[in-house]
């Protein structure tokens, strides 16, 4: 067995149990992969591309863990709390839970559709409260485990120079119910903190600025390092707040952003 060095043994996630909430692709499969490399058996949890099986097989074959797929849609607390709780059956625990699973749309505030609103604040407002919840029971059961929700340098700053702000008001909620949750459960053993990605190329993002070309550039242009980041870099603060190399850490917003948010 691999041995880290002494000095890195708190990263190692060797034993644990993982699960993330829209794992198959982007930010979310980064992430499986960054805890799988870190030696954690991980879930995937997802709500309609039933190759998501395949991708779990892949992650499983890549790092020698444990990787199984799960189909639920995160609006319905019945639905993500059964895939949670036969996450913890299957694996035998529940050690660390990513609510990643979210959605975006940009536009004027005056002409936005009031269904994609409720959308975007069902998906990643109340589908990340159900998700924790859930979560967080099973947790409390088995006297511990570790939250990270997928928030958004969003919740803090207004984008620019597109209107977002159906998207900012959901990202801005994520972050604060991670607050109120991480003070409640602290202290039973469940540490609780969010990630707040800027601009990071993944396929939808590449998507969007193959249309809109100028706006990719300026996003770029406001970032002090001058460049995206990627799905990867995101992985990398997940696994730390996953690990015991920071269990002083809670309730803590970690911007993972090139600087953008600094201006």
């Amino acid at each position: 067995m691999e041995i880290l060095p002494k000095g890195l043994q708190s990263f190692c996630l060797r034993g644990k149990v993982a699960a993330v909430t829209g794992g198959s692709r982007g930010i979310g499969l980064a992430v499986v992969k960054a805890l799988a490399a870190a030696g954690a058996d991980v879930a995937i949890t997802y709500v309609s591309s039933d190759a998501t099986h395949e991708t779990a097989r892949q992650v499983s074959q890549e790092f020698g863990v444990k990787c199984l797929a799960y189909k639920a849609e995160i609006t319905d607390h019945v639905a993500i709390a059964g895939a949670l709780n036969a996450i913890a059956k299957d694996y035998g625990k529940l050690d660390i839970l990513v609510a990643n699973a979210g959605i975006s749309a940009n536009g004027n505030t005056e002409d936005f559709d009031p269904d994609l609103f409720k959308r975007i604040h069902d998906v990643n407002v109340n589908g990340v409260f159900f998700t924790i919840q859930a979560g967080a029971k099973i947790m409390l059961k088995q006297g511990g485990g570790n939250i990270i929700t997928m928030s958004s340098i969003s919740a803090s700053i207004v984008n620019r120079p597109q209107f977002q702000a159906a998207y900012n008001s959901s990202k801005a909620a994520v972050s604060m119910l991670t607050k109120c949750v991480a003070t409640e459960w602290a202290t039973r053993g469940v540490r609780v903190n969010a990630v707040c990605p800027g601009y990071v190329l993944t396929d939808m993002t590449n998507e969007f600025i193959s249309k809109n070309e100028a706006m990719g550039k300026q996003w770029q242009e406001l970032t002090p390092l001058k460049r995206f980041g990627t799905p990867e870099e995101i992985g990398g603060a997940v696994v730390w707040l996953a690990s015991d190399a920071s269990s002083y850490v809670v309730g803590a917003e970690i911007t993972v952003d090139g600087g953008y948010s600094c201006w």
